[in-house]
């Protein structure tokens, strides 16, 4: 089962039954970067799943069981078990499933994608500042700034390795960490962040190319119809295009 095109379920709705043995469940959200993380992890293992998108400004009532504060993603296992935060669900990903690994094995060179990690995690916060300044017709000045320096931070680990991602030569669990935001660089009207940082989109260009990415890649008319609905509060955004 696909999760690109399921409509969200909301206040009222019946709760989904036990989750099919051999399969794993996904709580998202189709906007979500958060939980597009977790999406590009299932997609890049080949992992059978099923999703179950969730409409997050009204969101059903036995949802609150499977996250406390109602957040995307969860992973919901066949026993029952339940898996948030969207790092650690890919994460655990990695570690159940057979398949190509994608954090090393090497636990310092894991260790040096943790820490690009940890330095990444401004970006998220700043995107949607800028995001939410752009929307109102204020000054993103200072957000863009702030962004520029983080940018620069990438952009250098990047130059200091010579290599086209930020593990190596191949894509790896760190670069589907922070796609998701630079995917929505452009419909977030901050793309002019990276044009001093030329590794850095040269990284964005092969990100595109990665047949993984490719495939859960939403256009810019989609993201700038879903923020239209998005912030007037509307609740059919999370099915916009559908």
């Amino acid at each position: 089962m696909s999760g690109e095109a399921v409509q969200s379920l909301g206040k009222g709705s019946v709760q989904p039954g036990p989750v099919p043995l051999g399969v794993i469940r996904l709580y998202s959200m189709r906007f979500c970067p958060f939980a597009q993380r977790t999406r590009l992890i299932l997609k890049a293992k080949g992992i059978k799943h099923e999703v179950i998108n969730i409409n997050l400004k009204n969101k059903p009532e036995w949802y609150f069981k499977k996250h406390p504060l109602g957040l995307v993603p969860v992973l919901e296992t066949s026993k029952g078990q339940l898996i948030h935060e969207s790092s650690i669900t890919c994460e655990y990903l990695d570690e159940v499933y057979p398949g190509k690994k994608l954090f090393p094995e090497d636990p310092y060179e894991k260790a040096l994608q943790k820490m690009i990690l940890e330095s990444f995690s401004k970006i998220p916060s700043l995107t949607k500042d800028a995001l939410i300044a752009v929307r109102n017709g204020e000054d993103c000045t200072n957000q863009k700034a702030e962004l520029r320096k983080e940018f620069s931070k990438l952009e250098e680990i990047l130059c200091r390795q010579k290599t086209t991602f930020l593990g190596g030569n191949s894509v790896s669990m760190i670069d589907y960490l922070i796609w998701p935001w630079f995917e929505r660089l452009e419909s977030y009207e901050i793309a002019d962040c990276v044009e001093h940082t030329p590794a850095l989109k040269l990284w964005i260009d092969a990100m595109k190319k990665d047949p993984t990415v490719e495939s859960l890649l939403t256009d810019l008319k989609t993201y700038k119809g879903f923020f239209e609905l998005y912030f007037q509060n509307n609740p059919d955004a999370f099915d916009y295009g559908l």
